[in-house]
């Protein structure tokens, strides 16, 4: 049935080789009953998982009813182990909560077989469990437990049981059951290999090998062997269309029962499970909402200063080491504007605009504000298309009309929740028409944004500020990856524009 030829297994302890098997060779025939005895270390169980299929060897062949098992793969092993390979060991492994009936129904879900209960019942039956199926393993002796795990080992019906100490953990009365369930297995046609130190155990069985460092140093056999005939009746597939089946796998529904059990035996620690991922993702959730929501408010923000913009303003500079406020070396005119426009291929707009404090009266209402005058174009350059009425014109421009657009910070002081479109509020003094009302873009740094005023530039200039310069141009790039080369071009221009020396070259910021 199973022949091992020179089996070798090296196992690393850190930079030390360990053989546990060193040139192995054995013979197992169908029906026997096999005790592998040896002291701790001599390598018994490294045998006992080579035969079962646990382990492979590093050298040396396996065969099992003729056929080669070397060249079989991981999952065609374990689909051999399943059908024809049951263990009992010392431990019991039995899940706490499930039911011995349930316990042994295991391997038969994980083969993907069915009449599971039947077969699981008639494998209790067998071992003389049937009253205590529904009970849970800390509610049976060490030797009932010991039962149902050789239960669980019998239901894929298979013809080898392998035995790792099965009674190392009973008292002598539960020993005595074992041995003879085993026996009986034995009578009924299974090939029992047991693994024990214990010699009472061992003299039950009908054939002894002794193992020490790695070697089989006696095999003696006291009953002489006479092959099963029962096997031998038993049609059994061949090993490599058992292989080749693989394990039929769990079906859903049997997925579905399983997590029930483990869900239900522990109540309270599914519930915590259950919260404790809740937690984890909304957490995650609430974290995406907030990494979503400063990214718009970012992107609002940007979107409000207008696309691809460039800001030129006067500067200081230090001429021959004495410091000159910002504009007294560099002031912006109309010629500066037409000049930057005629920039052909890199700028696509251009816009002046002067800025002053300014106090406004609407009624009985005052309020101090930022008056800014400025051309058409800051409406596409600063993205400030009214939210609420229009923009000036050119017409409106050149005439130095009296028009007015606020700011909602400034529309809220002076007309509350009334409509400001078509009232005419005082600027320093001077009457304005209110055409518009500025879209909000909120609080950047220290400043209200939406606390302005905007006017005509000429309006600005003439009627309002007395300026013959701008304080500030505006210019749109014709796209994003120009930038740097209209900043420079713009720079350069400036510099021949007012003939400005290595020295006053700070006079004026692009930004």
């Amino acid at each position: 049935m199973i022949e091992l030829k020179n089996i070798h297994k090296t196992y690393m302890m850190g930079n030390t080789e360990v053989y546990a098997l060193a040139g192995v060779s054995l013979k197992i025939s169908k029906g026997e009953f096999i005790a592998i005895m040896g002291p701790s270390g001599s390598g018994k169980s490294t045998l006992m998982h080579i035969i079962g299929l646990l382990d492979r060897p590093d050298d040396g062949a396996y065969y099992f009813e003729g056929s080669d098992l070397t060249a079989l793969s991981g999952g065609q092993l374990s689909a051999l182990r399943n059908r024809v390979v049951g263990f009992i060991f010392q431990q019991f492994h039995l899940l706490p909560r499930m039911s011995a009936l349930e316990n042994v129904m295991l391997p038969l879900i994980y083969g993907g077989k069915g009449h599971l209960k039947d077969t699981a019942k008639e494998k209790i039956a067998l071992v003389g469990l049937s009253d205590r199926a529904a009970h849970r393993p800390n509610e049976l002796s060490g030797g009932q437990q010991q039962r149902v795990a050789i239960a669980r080992a019998l239901v894929n019906d298979p013809r080898i049981i392998l035995a790792d100490e099965p009674t190392g953990n009973l008292d002598s009365k539960s020993q005595e059951e074992i041995i003879a369930i085993l026996k009986r297995l034995n009578d009924e046609g299974k090939t029992v290999i047991i693994v024990t130190h214990e010699k009472e155990v061992a003299s039950c069985a009908k054939r002894i090998i002794y193992v020490r460092d790695g070697k089989i140093i006696s095999d003696e056999t006291f009953v002489p062997y006479v092959e099963n005939k029962i096997i031998n009746t038993v049609s059994a597939p061949g090993i490599s269309s058992q292989a080749a089946q693989g394990l039929g796998g769990m079906k859903l529904l049997d997925y579905v029962k399983q997590a029930c059990i483990a869900m239900f035996s522990h109540p309270l620690r599914s519930i915590l499970s259950i919260l404790g991922i809740l937690i984890g993702v909304a957490a995650v959730i609430a974290m995406l909402a907030l990494g979503e929501g400063a990214k718009a408010s970012i992107e609002k923000r940007l979107s409000s200063l207008g696309a691809n913009l460039l800001v030129i303003r006067p500067g200081s500079a230090k001429i021959q080491g004495v410091a000159l406020e910002a504009g007294a070396v560099t002031r912006f005119t109309i010629a500066d504007v037409n000049a930057i426009s005629s920039l052909s291929g890199i700028v696509k707009v251009v816009t002046p605009s002067v800025v002053g404090r300014a106090q406004l009266v609407y009624a009985n209402k005052n309020w101090n504000t930022q008056v800014e005058g400025t051309g058409v174009a800051y409406e596409s350059i600063r993205a400030a298309t009214p939210e609420a009425g229009r923009f000036f014109n050119e017409q409106e421009l050149k005439a130095q009309e009296k028009v007015a657009l606020l700011g909602a910070t400034v529309a809220k002081e002076l007309f509350g929740e009334n409509n400001p479109l078509g009232e005419t509020i005082k600027i320093n003094l001077i009457n304005f028409k209110v055409i518009g009302v500025l879209p909000a873009k909120g609080a950047s740094t220290w400043r209200d944004q939406d606390d302005i005023v905007v006017i005509p530039v000429t309006t600005a200039m003439n009627r309002l500020f007395g300026k013959d310069y701008y304080d500030t141009i505006y210019v749109e790039a014709v796209a994003p990856d120009l930038l740097e080369e209209t900043q420079e071009a713009i720079s350069a221009l400036i510099k021949r524009q007012h003939r400005l020396s290595k020295e006053q070259e700070d006079s004026f910021q692009i930004r």
